[in-house]
């Protein structure tokens, strides 16, 4: 075999392989959260669905890896999470200063009683404390909003605080914040934020979301584009406020099926405000 003939079929061999491997190469200090085979490395918290659109806490609790109805399951490679049934898959670990990313898309089902609202989920980051701490659902945390439409909205869960450059805003009877940098910081916010601009793919398409986090700042990143910042992250315990810059990531169930892959962190080596998008 000449040597020209052998570095074509070289050649060929590498591009197959490369063509055969997976979509996400984990370089650059990337670690995965979730091995595309089973929930290793993953808890589950399953609290059941509100019984009616006002409710706000379930009548009945299954609790900590009991998911009979498999809300949270593995499927082709990737994470399915149901939304019959309300709850949270968080990890074993903990995490403080970090950049997380991942991939999101929406599935057909939808569930009482949010069969006539938008698709619903989130991914809440420095998850702390007992399971069901909010309604009796999820965790103490802050919220990346996975929602449709208001994908990159922050939440504050079970009175977590930050400071933001807002101005007001409202549903109805319930006062929140958009999210505007050009406006003053305001603190020691405990509500939804809206975020600012709207990069998502139509629904059924996959999104690239991202969280980078350090305590002292805290940014929401939706395919690419910076829709959230905000700073200082507190919360209180025991009567006092104290940081809140570690805690567990966990991905929520409710009322809508959603997929997600790709779910990598890695460890952030300056401070979070200096990240650009």
């Amino acid at each position: 075999m000449t040597p020209t003939l052998r570095s074509a079929r070289i050649g060929l061999f590498t591009a197959a392989i490369a063509l055969c491997a997976p979509a996400l190469a984990f370089d650059g200090g990337w670690k995965p959260l979730f091995n595309g085979k089973d929930l290793t490395g993953w808890t589950t918290w399953v609290s059941m669905q509100p019984t009616s659109d006002n409710m706000k806490t379930p009548t009945t609790i299954r609790g900590a890896n009991s998911d009979p109805k498999k809300v949270f399951s593995v499927v082709d490679g990737m994470l399915r999470v149901s939304g019959e049934e309300w709850g949270g898959v968080h990890t074993t670990g903990e995490y403080a200063n970090f950049h997380l990313k991942f991939d999101v898309k929406w599935g057909q089902k939808k569930w009482f009683p949010r069969l006539d609202a938008p698709r619903d989920s989130g991914l809440l980051y420095y998850g702390v404390g007992p399971e069901g701490a909010q309604s009796g659902h999820w965790m103490r945390s802050h919220e990346f909003q996975i929602q449709e439409g208001d994908c990159g909205d922050y939440h504050s869960l079970d009175g977590v605080t930050v400071d933001a450059r807002v101005g007001d805003a409202n549903q109805g009877d319930w006062k929140f914040f958009r999210y505007e940098p050009s406006l003053p910081l305001r603190t020691g916010l405990a509500a939804r934020i809206l975020k600012k601009g709207n990069y998502e793919k139509p629904s059924g398409e996959w999104n690239t979301m991202e969280v980078i986090a350090d305590g002292k700042t805290l940014i929401h990143i939706v395919n690419g584009h910076e829709v959230f910042r905000g700073e200082n992250s507190l919360q209180k315990v025991d009567g006092k406020t104290v940081p809140l810059a570690r805690g567990k990531f966990s991905i929520q169930s409710e009322g809508a099926e959603t997929f997600y892959r790709n779910i990598v962190v890695k460890q952030l080596d300056g401070p979070a405000a200096v990240a650009k998008f």
